[in-house]
């Protein structure tokens, strides 16, 4: 096993990431469909990360929208992660694809929020659904007062800005808890499950 934190950087310096990125988008989309088969799956939403590099290319939207066609799936049924780094530079152009891809039916979420360069001028600009807490947040927020401040803070102003909020990284019943306080209703993590193959997935789906 390669972690990603190992390729990902390599694959962001080279023109790799192009073709990871867009191998990523068709799969989930071919997955999207085959979900649409199954009545325990067919509701969920499938999230997935875009690279800054391959968000700024030109023809991304319309590369997105060929993929949803060609597979045929409910484009609400996406959910593209994009980081705050993809708002720096022109943003203009990236209002303008995000409104294309809103127009679309795809769902946005901010990723890694905190973390960088959170700013509420840009942030009331996005046509974004949903922000994502950085897990380093979550890992700190029962040891360090001052962070589980800036996480009901963040829940705070997303609820305030209508937006959707979800905590990532989250590993124990104590972090749920102070999370499910502070009025954060959706979670990911370890706590839940381990990152699984598919077809491990679907059984558990089954299961439930």
């Amino acid at each position: 096993m390669v972690s990603p934190a190992q390729f990902i950087p390599i694959a962001e310096e080279s023109s790799l990431i192009l073709d990871i990125g867009y191998w990523v988008i068709e799969t989930a989309c071919q997955q999207l469909a085959e979900w649409e088969q199954l009545e325990q799956a067919r509701y969920l939403i499938l999230a997935i990360n875009v690279s800054a590099h391959q968000f700024r290319m030109a023809d991304f939207v319309e590369r997105l929208e060929e993929a949803i066609t060609r597979n045929g799936i409910v484009p609400n049924r996406l959910k593209l992660e994009l980081t705050e780094s993809v708002v720096l530079g022109d943003v203009a152009d990236v209002v303008g694809k995000m409104h294309s891809l809103k127009a679309l039916g795809v769902r946005l979420s901010l990723d890694d929020f905190g973390t960088g360069y959170s700013s509420l001028s840009y942030l009331k600009q996005l046509p974004i659904d949903q922000v994502k807490i950085d897990q380093s947040f979550v890992r700190d927020i029962i040891t360090d007062p001052n962070t589980a401040v800036m996480v009901k803070t963040i829940i705070d102003m997303a609820h305030n800005f209508r937006l959707n909020v979800i905590a990532e990284g989250v590993e124990t019943e104590a972090q749920l808890a102070i999370l499910k306080q502070h009025g954060c209703m959706a979670y990911q993590g370890y706590l839940f499950s381990k990152p699984v193959p598919v077809e491990e997935f679907n059984t558990m789906l089954g299961r439930m």
